[in-house]
């Protein structure tokens, strides 16, 4: 419950923040743009809030599979490795405890062996919450961008041609090269 309170706070926290310097930049005065970045906050802040509902909100529905497909193996690997972590920790802790009742799970490994297993698991859980992060804030950047182009012009109006050519240099020497002719119609 702390981790979701500190996550909605930091969400709120940078929301908050980016208001105040899209009001210190200035009043636009484009109204479509005013409307593309209105829309583009709101399907990030959907996808802060729940991943994949930005997506769902530009209408980019076969991204939300890729999503959850990444957070499902990700939390895959958390639990595995922290389950495999907790194990080698308990282990050590019960090599090294005086009680003589204990049964050692491991007679075949050193104490140094199972240090290394325990920090090997540790580790990569470690890695995957960072992971997650990233994936999660990966999330929240796709769905603005993806947001911002929605309106981008990608017609057949715009086009490039590229065509060998000889240019004459300053000695003139004549060079080869590349070009290129931007089209619009």
């Amino acid at each position: 419950m702390k981790y979701f309170l500190n996550r909605f706070l930091f969400l709120f926290f940078i929301f908050f923040s980016l208001s105040f310097v899209s009001k210190a930049q200035g009043e636009q005065k484009d109204s479509l743009s005013h409307i593309a970045k209105k829309r583009a906050n709101r399907a990030a802040l959907y996808s802060a809030l729940l991943p994949g509902a930005g997506q769902v909100y530009n209408k980019k529905y076969w991204k939300v599979p890729i999503i959850y497909a990444g957070f499902g193996t990700l939390y895959y690997f958390i639990r595995t490795n922290n389950t495999e972590y907790k194990k080698y920790q308990s282990a050590l802790v019960i090599r090294n405890d005086a009680d003589t009742n204990t049964v050692d799970e491991f007679p075949t490994l050193s104490d140094q062996d199972l240090t290394v297993r325990k920090d090997y698991y540790r580790r990569n859980r470690d890695l995957s919450y960072i992971l997650a992060g990233v994936l999660y804030t990966l999330n929240i950047i796709d769905a603005y961008v993806d947001s911002q182009l929605l309106d981008f012009d990608v017609s057949d109006n715009l086009s490039l041609h590229t065509a060998p050519t000889l240019f004459q240099s300053p000695g003139q020497q004549m060079k080869p090269g590349l070009q290129l002719t931007f089209t619009f119609r």
